[in-house]
C-alpha cells in the first residue's frame, strides 16, 4: 500500500515536474522570440533612420520609412510563426497536420488573391528602385496626373481637373515620368510660308534671351533656347522646332510664357502666324473656261 503511494507521488511529482519544464520552455521560447522582434525592428528602425539622414529631400525619406515598416512586418511574421511552431511542439502538438492544412489554405488564399499579391509585389519593388515619388507628374497607362500617395497597393494621381485616380500597383506595366531630374518644355512654332525662316529663328532667341534675364524665369530655365530647326512642312504652315531645359514641374509654366512672349514678337515684327487655308477649284470647261459660281451667277442675273 505504501509503495502504491510513494509511485503515484513520484510519479505526480514526475508529471508536475514534466509539465514546469515545458511551461519553462514555452516561456524561453516566448521570450527569446519577443526579444528577437525587438532586436530585428531596433536595427531595421536604426538602418532606416541612417538612410534617410542620407536623403535630402521628404519623399525620399517617406519612402525609406515605408520599406523599413514593411521589412519590420515581415520579419514579426517570420519569427511569430517560427516561435508557434516551436510551442505547439513543445506541448506535444503534431505540426506537420497544421502545416499541410496551411499549405492547402495558402494555396487556396494565393489563387484567390492573385491581383492582391501582384499589386503588393510590384507596389513593393516601385518603392525600392523609387520609379515614383509623391509630387512626380506621371503618366500610367491612360491616367496620367501629379502623384499624390504611394503605396504597396495603388498608386493615387490627381489630373489637371482635379479628377482623382486610383491605380492598382498590378496593373502598371510602364511609367512615364515627366519630373525626373529635369524636363524639356518642347515647343513647335508654325510661321508662314513667305516668312524668312533664319529672321523667325533670330526672333525666337531674341526672346529666348531676354527670358532667360527674367528674375521669375532664370532660375527656372537650366540652359539656353535649344534650336532644333525645321521639322516639317505643314500644309499652311512651316514648323520650327525648339526647346528649353528646365527644373521639374517648370516645363507648362515656362512653355505657356514663352508662346506668349513670342506672340508679342511676332506681331512687332510684323511675323504671319498662319491659319489653315483653303483653295476651292472648280474646274474647267471644255473651252477652257471656269465654269461660274453660283453666287456670280446670282449677281449677273
Amino acid at each position: 500500500m505504501n509503495d502504491n503511494l510513494i509511485d503515484i507521488a513520484a510519479q505526480g511529482w514526475a508529471n508536475l515536474g514534466g509539465a514546469a519544464t515545458v511551461l519553462l520552455r514555452v516561456t524561453l521560447i516566448v521570450v527569446a522570440a519577443w526579444l528577437l522582434i525587438k532586436v530585428v525592428q531596433r536595427g531595421i528602425r536604426t538602418l532606416r533612420e541612417r538612410i534617410a539622414s542620407r536623403m535630402d529631400d521628404r519623399e525620399s525619406a517617406k519612402r525609406a520609412e515605408t520599406l523599413g515598416r514593411v521589412f519590420r512586418y515581415l520579419a514579426t511574421v517570420v519569427v511569430s510563426l517560427i516561435a508557434g511552431m516551436l510551442v505547439l511542439a513543445e506541448l506535444g502538438v503534431s505540426v506537420a497536420p497544421i502545416l499541410g492544412a496551411a499549405g492547402v489554405v495558402g494555396l487556396a488564399v494565393g489563387f484567390g488573391a492573385q491581383s492582391l499579391v501582384k499589386d503588393f509585389f510590384t507596389g513593393f519593388f516601385i518603392l525600392l528602385e523609387n520609379q515614383i515619388r509623391q509630387g512626380d507628374v506621371v503618366k500610367i497607362g491612360d491616367h496620367a496626373g501629379s502623384v499624390e500617395v504611394v503605396t504597396l497597393r495603388y498608386v493615387q494621381l490627381r489630373d489637371y481637373d482635379g479628377n482623382v485616380h486610383y491605380v492598382p500597383n498590378g496593373h502598371i506595366t510602364t511609367v512615364i515620368n515627366m519630373t525626373r531630374g529635369f524636363s524639356n518644355a518642347v515647343m513647335d512654332i508654325g510661321v508662314a510660308y513667305r516668312e524668312n525662316v533664319d529672321e523667325v529663328m533670330g526672333v525666337m532667341r531674341g526672346v529666348a534671351a531676354e527670358m532667360r534675364a527674367d528674375p521669375d524665369f532664370q532660375h527656372k530655365i537650366m540652359a539656353d533656347l535649344e534650336m532644333a530647326g525645321v521639322d516639317s512642312w505643314a500644309d499652311s504652315a512651316v514648323v520650327i522646332r525648339c526647346r528649353f531645359r528646365t527644373l521639374p514641374l517648370e516645363q507648362w509654366g515656362v512653355k505657356r510664357e514663352y508662346l506668349r512672349r513670342l506672340k508679342a514678337a511676332f506681331d512687332a515684327h510684323g511675323i504671319e502666324i498662319p491659319y489653315p487655308h483653303m483653295t476651292v477649284y472648280a474646274g474647267q470647261d471644255r473651252e477652257g473656261k471656269a465654269p461660274a459660281f453660283p453666287l456670280q451667277q446670282l449677281a449677273e442675273a
